[in-house]
């Protein structure tokens, strides 16, 4: 029967978008040959499992509500489910699981980890399923792989923002509408506004007064 746990987490700088990979080590049943597992990972955020400073509770109203709700609301939310393929092995062996992430503050994940400040990790689980293929008496055999296999990690705050920081150095993305864009554009083209941080600069202010 197979075991996992979660041993690390890091940035992939050469990804093409922000990127998590996810380090796996992975047990097996002592002698068993396995030729190969068709792996499928879903992780979820737990965010019961960690403290929030009042800053944080502030920003993360939109997701959970008042800090006095909480007992209700703070559910598990989605991070990702991603396919891989790990390499025959017997015993044990270790894999690499890539976790693409998206700046997209609509997202619930997203919105999360952005609310936070560096310091106390994200608490994470880790669901496996798949198949596994290994090495029988009358030649390759097929087994499942279950989904009470988990595992848990920690996250720091830290590493999410560096994979982030790869792609979007200190700055955030934020989905709007093409018309929304559009006519910002044309604001910002009628005024010969340098960049975007100060067109919004400039309406807020705008609004202020």
């Amino acid at each position: 029967m197979l075991r996992f746990a979660c041993l690390d987490a890091a940035p992939e700088p050469y990804a093409a978008g922000p990127t998590l990979v996810f380090g796996i080590g992975i047990d097996d049943e002592p002698g068993r040959q396995v030729h190969s597992i068709a792996l499928r990972t879903q992780i979820r955020i737990e965010p019961r499992g960690r403290a929030y400073t009042s800053a944080e509770a502030a920003r993360l109203v939109d997701l959970f509500g008042e800090r006095d709700r909480w007992g209700e609301t703070l559910n598990p939310l989605q991070l990702a489910t991603v396919g891989t393929t790990v390499a025959g092995f017997t015993g044990s062996t270790s894999t690499a699981v890539p976790v693409p992430l998206t700046y997209d503050l609509d997202i619930s994940a997203t919105k999360y980890f952005h609310a936070l400040e560096p310091g106390e990790a994200v608490p994470l689980r880790l669901l496996f399923s798949g198949t596994v293929f290994y090495a029988g008496p009358s030649g390759v055999q097929v087994g499942l792989v279950s989904w009470h296999e988990d595992a848990t990690f920690r996250l720091p705050v830290a590493t999410w923002r560096a994979a982030m920081d790869e792609h979007f150095p200190d700055s955030t993305w934020v989905r709007i509408s093409r018309s929304t864009l559009d006519a910002l554009a044309a604001y910002r083209s009628e005024r010969t506004i340098p960049n975007w941080d100060d067109t919004i600069e400039r309406l807020l202010k705008e609004a202020g007064a």
